[in-house]
């Protein structure tokens, strides 16, 4: 076969099987393009509205209609807004603000109520002079639910009545009986329904989710509606929030007059914060930008023009002894929890004006400080209010309005320099207490990098960098593994002897460990006791503390039965607390409970133990009256004084022993009493040794 026919049978098949591709391309004209109009948009892609279409969607239709109420507080009518959660799954909304318009809007010929409930982009939040400040800003949110809803009502309060409309998947029309399932019929329109005084003023909206939309299993998440109606009345001063829940009989009123600065101290008391380093600073200031937005001419054409807007500032802060940053930011009073330009410039504010202040104080010479260290243990809520904000989609989770980093950048730097240069002498303590902080958080981050290593996890075989003087196991199964913690050298001679090594480790320590009560966490990591704990724990601590990495299932402190063995427990406890807490968290730290007195009693092979002086008094008068000799009872010192097979019986061997499982309550008990017996505050201590003398029992004294 020659070249040029295998070329004409080439092209000639290549033509035929394209044919049946050209024919569908040719097919694609103008009437496959499919024109969704209104609320159809929402219908079909609901997810660019509200995120998804499970509980987080649903949840977000609850803002939608909530900010709406809450934007009303803002503007100054109204103070109280009811949400009810109705055991049929729908969910209402009512306030008591101005209610929506219900006269004709004379571009649509609609009624304010249909337009706000049936028309994407309309509203009274663009610029129309209506709201000052808005979380509604898009003009889609009331429309959106209706448009995902099987049945939606609006009730108005306003000019002298009551006035209703109903809807259907965004249709209006009339229902003939409760609920979405009810027979509907298209039409209708804003009825008058009764007669009110004119002062009564308030709107009502209660929807039914559509099935047709949301997951099977979509339902309203009461703790985040009990956590934005909370935070909300915390942002609005004055405004009662009452949240009830047919579903589980709860009712709950909201109401708080401190703003933000309570706002602070309640998320510190709910992080668990102990005690505040700085008190809270709450701080306020305002700024001016420039805007060029499309404001409609009297044509009703759009046309840019440059606009001033005013945003305020309002921020408060604390930092506290631990080490958790919270940092809640909010528009308008609409929660950011991406956070966003304010954020950005709350946060550069922060640690500019903090490093600017400890370097000005000579605490830090060229070391660095960076944004982690000025963080930590910082709770803070950040609040800016100002007309139309830009945000990244329709959720809001991020703001974006560019003006805000610097205006809120200015806010907070002049706040905190005349915080950290006040002359007064509670500011002078309070900021020099929370540099201190900032620069041990430096000098912890560099030595936590040098001991990166030493921090992990090893096995048994890998323990050449473990401490020497460590009996470690043989099993590295951590859910059977137990370290022991042991008071002294010669304890740990006859704790090697008692022990099973295949899942028991020993590792001694030499008396009283650090208080880090009252040191820094670096000067705990260069403590030999204290840095051999963290070394064989094997999971860090502090922040890049993990619990996965733990080498024992259980750790057990082991300590004489006295004073000192109590002493030194209840440093270890302060420890663990401080920088291992999640070890408590999860029940995996013990105390041994060693017995106090051996008794060997006639007629008895194996000896009889107590473990406290009242109960070795009920034993011998039992013993007495029963006429049963025995020997004078054996007092145990220290846990040297047993040999190997007692300490086994009575404190090691996993058959006979007794634990006491140590939880936080005991921890943080340990932690307050070494802050007040041997932490940095005089007073308090002079003050409990004054009042307590007259309650010494002096035969607990360890003389």
């Amino acid at each position: 076969m020659s070249e040029r026919h295998s070329s004409q049978l080439f092209n000639q098949g290549r033509r035929m099987t394209a044919q049946p591709y050209a024919a569908e391309t040719d097919a694609y004209t103008a009437r496959h393009l499919l024109v969704l109009e209104g609320l159809e948009a929402v219908r079909k892609r609901p997810g660019m509205y509200i995120g998804s279409t499970d509980s987080r969607g649903l949840m977000h239709c609850v803002w939608e209609l909530l900010d709406n109420a809450v934007d009303e507080a803002l503007a100054g009518y109204g103070d109280a807004i009811d949400v009810i959660v109705y055991a049929d799954g729908s969910v209402e909304v009512r306030d008591t603000g101005r209610g929506i318009p219900v006269d004709v809007e004379p571009k649509t010929g609609l009624t304010g109520v249909e337009v706000v409930f049936t028309k994407l982009h309309a509203g009274g939040k663009f610029g129309g002079g209506a709201y000052g400040t808005s979380g509604g800003l898009h003009g889609v949110g009331a429309s959106v639910v209706n448009a995902l809803a099987a049945r939606l009502d609006v009730e108005v309060d306003r000019d002298g009545a009551t006035w209703t409309m109903s809807f259907r998947r965004g249709r209006r029309g009339i229902f003939d009986g409760p609920g979405p399932k009810a027979p509907f019929r298209p039409g209708g329109g804003l009825a008058k329904a009764r007669r009110l005084p004119r002062k009564v003023t308030g709107t009502r909206v209660r929807f039914w989710p559509d099935p047709q939309i949301f997951l099977r299993d979509a339902r309203i998440d009461l703790d985040a509606l009990i956590a934005r109606a909370r935070q909300t009345a915390f942002l609005v001063p004055g405004l009662a929030i009452t949240i009830r829940d047919e579903t589980t009989a709860y009712a709950e009123t909201f109401r708080f007059s401190g703003g933000t600065k309570d706002f602070a101290d309640y998320l510190a008391a709910e992080a668990g914060a102990q005690t505040s380093v700085s008190g809270t600073l709450q701080l306020r200031g305002t700024g001016q930008f420039t805007e060029t937005v499309p404001v409609l001419d009297d044509r009703g054409h759009s046309v840019p023009q440059d606009v001033i807007r005013e945003m305020v500032v309002d921020v408060a802060l604390r930092w506290d002894s631990g080490y958790d940053t919270v940092i809640r930011s909010f528009v308008n009073v609409v929660a950011t929890p991406k956070g966003g330009s304010h954020v950005t410039g709350f946060e550069r504010a922060v640690v500019k004006v903090v490093s600017d202040a400890a370097r000005s104080a000579r605490l830090v010479k060229d070391e660095p400080i960076v944004k982690d260290d000025v963080l930590e243990g910082l709770t803070a809520v950040v609040s800016v209010r100002f007309p139309e904000p830009q945000f990244d989609g329709q959720t809001k989770e991020v703001l974006g309005t560019p003006a805000a980093t610097r205006i809120v950048f200015d806010v907070v730097s002049r706040g905190l320099r005349a915080f950290f240069s006040s002359t007064r002498r509670v500011d002078r303590q309070a900021s020099r207490a929370v540099l201190e902080k900032v620069v041990a958080a430096a000098r912890t981050r560099r030595a936590l990098r040098a001991h990166k290593e030493a921090q992990r996890r090893k096995n048994a075989l890998e323990s050449a960098a473990l401490p020497a003087k460590l009996a470690d196991c043989r099993s590295t199964d951590a859910s059977r593994t137990e370290l022991f913690i042991v008071e002294g050298d010669s304890a740990l001679g006859t704790a090697k002897l008692a022990r099973n090594s295949e899942f028991q480790a020993l590792l001694p320590i030499r008396g009283k460990i650090l208080n880090v009560q009252k040191a820094d966490l670096s000067d705990m990591l260069n403590n030999a006791e204290c840095a051999a704990i963290i070394q064989v724990i094997g999971a860090g601590s502090g922040r890049s503390f993990s619990l996965d990495a733990v080498r024992y299932g259980k750790v057990i402190i082991m300590t004489d039965a006295d004073v000192d063995g109590a002493h030194i427990r209840c440093l270890l406890l302060t420890l663990f607390f401080r920088y291992m807490r999640p070890l408590l968290d999860a029940g995996r730290i013990f105390a041994a409970v060693p017995p106090l007195h051996r008794i060997e009693v006639s007629g008895r092979k194996d000896p009889v133990y107590t473990y406290s002086d009242a109960e070795l008094h009920r034993l011998l008068a039992d013993l007495d009256r029963q006429g049963i000799r025995y020997k004078t009872p054996q007092r145990y010192k220290g846990l040297g004084e047993m040999d190997a097979a007692q300490l086994a019986e009575t404190t090691m061997d996993p058959a006979h022993r007794v634990l006491r499982r140590m939880t936080l309550t005991d921890a943080a008990a340990a932690e307050a009493a070494f802050e007040l017996l041997m932490g940095g505050d005089v007073v308090p201590r002079k003050e409990f040794i004054a009042a307590s003398a007259a309650t010494l029992d002096r035969s607990r004294i360890d003389v």
